[in-house]
């Protein structure tokens, strides 16, 4: 009896609601009911949500402190428990007495979808699609990275009308955080005040594993660039002769096959230029899935199988032929690979708009001269007309319709490439810059022979990749 007189404490007659709905009041709406009920009609402003056991861990701890919420089921039976559980967690968690049978003002029906993919983002701004990019993290989350165009409105604020001011109307809106349990909570707080929004699914870590190829090359050889849009990680599928050659592979490994088997390719070779920092190679899982081969640079420790190659070694790939050149700089052990004479597939040793830096293994000084003879003494002495395939696109590189490259005619005029070895060396071993994220577990995971499960693949390489030196 005492349990009933405490959750009556928590109802809220359809006449208060109104008027809390009318006033505009800070505010969220929750039919509980199954999701063809609410579509069929329900209170404006509500928002259709399952409270089971993953949104108790993943959206009940998103929802700000003070903002209200009200349930709303078929009677009042099932909601008045859940807004008692949600109160005993701190929230300000209230119910509808007598459920939706009791609501006697209009209901209205759509469609119930709040969620939109990372893969159909990309797809909708591929297509210049006139979307607002939400993102609800606090500022500094959102200034350290963050989807191109995004703009930032921390979740608590959407519930003040200044913040909900600075939102475009007329446009689609999707909101972004991290994983998508925030966004989620944006969702419903816009639509409590008229503006349909769609979460991103899986949030940023999930943006971070959308894959995008585009055919850059179909003479002789195929050579499509594939990249990872959420971390600006270039991979390629290089197809002669109904085989491809897979150089610098990301997750989801599966997704080569698929893009292989497009073109009428086998893939039957894996290859890394070095050993990554910023993002967990799928080299291994790739040559697996594959039945390919898989090669690594004989110049680094590998605690695993794979056949090494160094400076000079060429990799047959159908008609055509791939030579190793050995690119130290970046890393001790990088591999450049020249395709045919004419394709330099460069790994983070040098970009369109940069070079590779070198202080990642805490030998910067070091690894900076090294830098400056690969650079002069290997690359750049290449004929002008080779195409500079690296494996990132630079942070300051705009965002295009791809595919990325440059030449080595263009290389040559970068600033940098001017000062004398001992200047350069300075320049570069000098500069200050933030490392990528979880970096070193990363390193250690592309060494080792054990596996990280994939699920966690997206959470590790969440973030900018910031392997590159902007030579400006």
């Amino acid at each position: 009896m005492d349990k009933n007189l405490d959750l009556e404490k928590l109802a809220v007659a359809p006449e208060e609601l109104s008027s809390d709905l009318e006033g505009g009041r800070p505010l969220l709406v929750f039919d509980l009911r199954l999701k063809e009920n609410f579509a069929r009609g329900h209170v404006k402003g509500s928002v259709h949500a399952v409270c089971d056991s993953r949104a108790k861990e993943t959206i009940m701890p998103k929802i700000p402190r003070g903002v209200r919420i009200v349930l709303i089921d078929e009677d009042g039976s099932v909601s008045s428990q859940t807004a008692g559980m949600m109160a005993s967690y701190g929230l300000d968690a209230h119910f509808l007495r007598g459920g939706i049978k009791s609501w006697a003002g209009d209901l209205v029906s759509r469609d119930v979808h709040m969620t939109i993919t990372p893969e159909e983002l990309w797809r909708r701004m591929e297509n210049n699609e006139d979307l607002v990019l939400v993102d609800v993290r606090q500022p500094e989350e959102f200034s350290d990275f963050a989807i191109p165009g995004s703009i930032n409105i921390p979740l608590g604020d959407l519930f003040n009308n200044e913040s909900l001011d600075k939102i475009p109307r007329g446009r689609q809106v999707v909101t972004v955080c991290p994983h998508g349990n925030r966004s989620m909570v944006a969702a419903f707080a816009l639509a409590r005040n008229g503006t349909e929004a769609l979460s991103l699914s899986g949030g940023l870590a999930g943006w971070g594993q959308v894959l995008s190829p585009k055919t850059l090359a179909r003479d002789g050889a195929t050579v499509l660039q594939v990249e990872k849009v959420g971390k600006g990680c270039l991979s390629y599928v290089i197809g002669s002769g109904g085989e491809a050659l897979v150089v610098d592979p990301v997750y989801p490994a599966e997704k080569y096959i698929e893009i292989a088997r497009g073109k009428g390719l086998e893939i039957t070779k894996v290859i890394d230029t070095h050993q990554h920092a910023d993002h967990v190679s799928a080299a291994r899982d790739l040559a697996g899935l594959a039945g390919a081969a898989l090669y690594m640079s004989r110049y680094e420790q590998y605690d695993f199988e794979s056949s090494r190659i160094g400076d000079g070694d060429v990799i047959p790939v159908g008609e055509s032929s791939v030579r190793a050149v050995h690119t130290p700089g970046h890393t001790p052990g990088s591999l450049s690979l020249l395709l045919d004479e004419k394709y330099l597939f460069t790994g983070d040793v040098l970009f369109v708009d940069g070079i590779g830096r070198p202080d990642l293994r805490d030998r910067a000084r070091e690894f900076a001269a090294s830098l400056y003879d690969t650079l002069h003494g290997k690359l750049l002495v290449l004929p002008g007309d080779t195409r500079i395939l690296p494996a990132h696109r630079g942070e300051q590189v705009p965002r295009g319709r791809g595919p990325y490259h440059s030449t080595i005619r263009a290389a040559r005029e970068m600033e940098i490439f001017r000062l004398p070895r001992d200047a350069f060396v300075e320049k570069v071993a000098g500069m200050a810059l933030p490392r990528p994220m979880n970096y070193e577990k990363i390193i250690g995971i592309n060494r080792s022979r054990a596996r990280v499960p994939v699920p966690e693949v997206a959470d590790l390489e969440i973030g900018p990749n910031r392997c590159a030196i902007a030579t400006a």
